[in-house]
């Protein structure tokens, strides 16, 4: 069973697993260093014949629709059973008419085990201890922005100007306060 779809007239049945290993070259040893990267999804091979017009547009039309969908589907046959092959794609499919027999066609199908992706990591813009760093940094701003208050570059001396002018009245008061001590004391011009 090919999902719904019942593959008649299977005649050879075959389920290949293989291990994926990459080569590296060493400079110096005398030889390659393979590293293991894990089992290969299995490949499953169908070949099988068929007889008739109705059963030729019944197996396309069936195993066409799978094919085209792209979708995952389920495999269930008797060489299954030793390994864990549950979700399969259709790689390939191959039709062919026979000769001499017009009423007759082979197929073949290659399926391959299909392993769902994972799940996506969510979406961070930035790792969580920088994006920490700066919220507190922002925090520390605030802080600081709270205590004092920037006055306006424009004009630093504005804020001064009217300071000065209560400093010049008073030291205008100063030239009386000077004559008369010049006059108690006798150091009054000679």
């Amino acid at each position: 069973m090919l999902g719904e779809f019942t593959l008649e007239g299977a005649e050879y049945i075959e389920s290949s697993e293989s291990r994926t290993l990459v080569e590296h070259s060493v400079p110096g040893l005398a030889g390659n260093y393979f590293q293991d990267m894990g089992t290969a999804p299995n490949t499953i091979v169908i070949a099988g014949s068929r007889h008739g017009d109705e059963a030729r547009e019944a197996f396309l039309g069936g195993v066409r629709e799978i094919f085209n969908s792209g979708r995952p589907t389920t495999f269930v046959a008797d060489i299954n059973t030793a390994t864990d092959v549950s979700g399969v794609v259709i790689e390939d499919l191959q039709v062919a008419e026979v000769a001499g027999s017009p009423d007759s066609f082979r197929y073949l199908i290659r399926l391959r085990e299909y392993i769902a992706p994972p799940e996506p990591a969510a979406p961070r813009l930035l790792e969580d201890d920088i994006l920490a760093d700066a919220r507190n940094l922002v925090d520390a701003l605030d802080v600081i922005d709270g205590l004092i208050s920037i006055p306006d570059l424009d004009d630093p001396t504005r804020p001064l100007q009217g300071m000065l002018d209560g400093v010049k009245s008073t030291l205008a008061g100063l030239g009386r306060v000077e004559e008369g001590l010049k006059n108690l004391f006798g150091t009054g011009a000679q």
